[in-house]
């Protein structure tokens, strides 16, 4: 163990070990006896404890949208579909189906599926009305990355509020689910453990939020973006081609200093 630099130690930590690893090996790397540190360091390698989720199903009432024949029932549910621009490829690409009664009646079911394609996580959001826009399963969503089966952490994350701004953003956006991203999270771990380079593109009154999960990306050393979202409510309001001019000219964040004045330029 004392014949490693601390370097390659480092990369290890990023590309195999979890946040918590690589936030204790930071703080025994400025020990430059690793004699005095050489059993602390053996338990870093113990591999993290697996969260066992419960099993998800969809509710058993919802019916593909990318079937033939649909009931009448869809009607309600292709028109609200249709009034965001959500194409007939974007429902087969994201499984989008509905549900016309039971606990999830009147409402667009967006299914998130594991690295095994399991059921995880799904998205019910009403279109008939309803007080409550959504009603989602109660999980842990600092254990999910949504839609994890399709997300290539080796290429450019673009990370969004819902699932209908990433549906807007396209392949390789992951919804954050959330008022915050942990460092614990399964999410923050896989981009920290494969060095993606991220796009941030949450709600403009999120900037709180935003400059938050920035400052912790960078701190580990993350190439991190931030587009520019004013003039919309969402990502979802904005069409394709609206979206790709917001990415391309989104600035990129190296520290502090550059983020207060990117907040300040928006």
């Amino acid at each position: 163990m004392c014949d490693t630099s601390g370097n390659s130690l480092l990369y290890l930590f990023k590309r195999y070990g979890s946040v918590q690893q690589l936030t204790e090996w930071k703080k025994l790397n400025n020990i430059t006896d690793f004699s005095e540190v050489d059993d602390k360091l053996e338990h870093l390698f113990d591999e993290p404890k697996e969260v066992i989720l419960p099993r998800l199903n969809l509710p058993k009432e919802f019916i593909s949208l990318a079937n033939n024949g649909l009931p009448l029932s869809s009607t309600s549910a292709k028109s609200y579909l249709n009034k965001r621009r959500i194409s007939k490829k974007d429902i087969l690409y994201w499984k989008i189906g509905y549900c016309s009664k039971g606990q999830y009646a009147g409402r667009i079911i967006i299914p998130s599926f594991d690295m095994k394609g399991n059921i995880n996580y799904f998205i019910a959001r009403s279109y008939d009305g309803n007080w409550k826009k959504y009603l989602n399963p109660e999980v842990p969503k600092s254990e999910i990355i949504f839609n994890e089966l399709y997300v290539d952490f080796t290429r450019p994350i673009i990370l969004v509020e819902g699932a209908f701004d990433a549906i807007v953003a396209g392949e390789n956006s992951v919804p954050v689910l959330g008022s915050t991203l942990s460092e614990n999270s399964k999410l923050f771990q896989k981009i920290i453990q494969n060095n993606s380079t991220i796009y941030m593109a949450l709600d403009p009154d999120a900037t709180h939020k935003t400059n938050s999960i920035v400052e912790k990306l960078l701190r580990y050393g993350i190439e991190a973006y931030i587009m520019n979202i004013s003039g919309f409510k969402d990502v979802g309001e904005m069409t394709r081609e609206q979206f790709k001019e917001r990415k391309d000219s989104a600035k990129q964040v190296n520290d502090s200093l550059s983020l207060l004045i990117n907040n300040i330029n928006f």
